[in-house]
């Protein structure tokens, strides 16, 4: 006797199959979405962008350049004489500048006869506009930086509105990197003093 034996009817698999891969995709998307936040977030915690407005750090810095800046170098160093550093501005925390430190604290600044004076020792200042057209004197207190513009007689700085406190210190400003032809690393001369 002949038995005939039937094949196992296929199921459908096809929804399922297509379930599992719509899962997959947006398993996909919410790994990606979590590892673009948190590659936002470190990225925001180690530094920042920051746009030139005006001219006051002219020729090193112009108007409309963008500046990456390193907020973890002074957590681990400290301040020198010829950063470029960007802060929030004391009398308007809301505002940011940037500009190039002169002064660190025990320091005393001079300005006489178009020349900075740190301690007694005039700076060899190659990146600046033109010489001050001003003068004056003073001593950087503990906790403070005294800061100028590159463009010396047209910045708004340490000169104007006094000592800038460490704390308003957002970081070290590291590279221009729009517009891509003036993409360049930002150089820190250490301002020697010339005798």
């Amino acid at each position: 006797m002949e038995t005939l034996e039937q094949e196992p009817l296929a199921e459908n698999t096809q929804p399922v199959e297509e379930s599992a891969s719509w899962k997959r995709f947006f398993l996909d998307i919410f790994e990606t979405l979590i590892l673009a936040v948190i590659l936002f977030v470190g990225i925001n915690a180690v530094s920042a962008r920051v746009r030139v407005d005006g001219f006051s750090m002219r020729p090193t810095l112009d108007d409309g350049e963008f500046v990456l800046v390193s907020k973890l170098s002074y957590k681990f160093g400290d301040f020198n004489h010829g950063d470029i550093i960007v802060f929030h501005f004391p009398l308007n925390p809301q505002e940011e500048l940037i500009k190039r430190v002169i002064g660190v604290p025990g320091d005393t600044i001079r300005v006489q006869d178009q020349r900075v004076f740190v301690n007694g020792q005039q700076l060899n200042e190659t990146y600046i506009a033109h010489p001050p057209q001003y003068s004056g004197e003073w001593t950087v207190p503990d906790g403070y930086l005294f800061v100028l513009g590159d463009n010396r007689n047209n910045s708004n700085d340490s000169k104007d509105w006094g000592m800038l406190p460490q704390e308003n210190v957002v970081g070290k400003a590291i590279l221009i990197y729009w517009p891509p032809p003036m993409w360049n690393v930002l150089d820190h001369p250490e301002v020697v003093a010339s005798q």
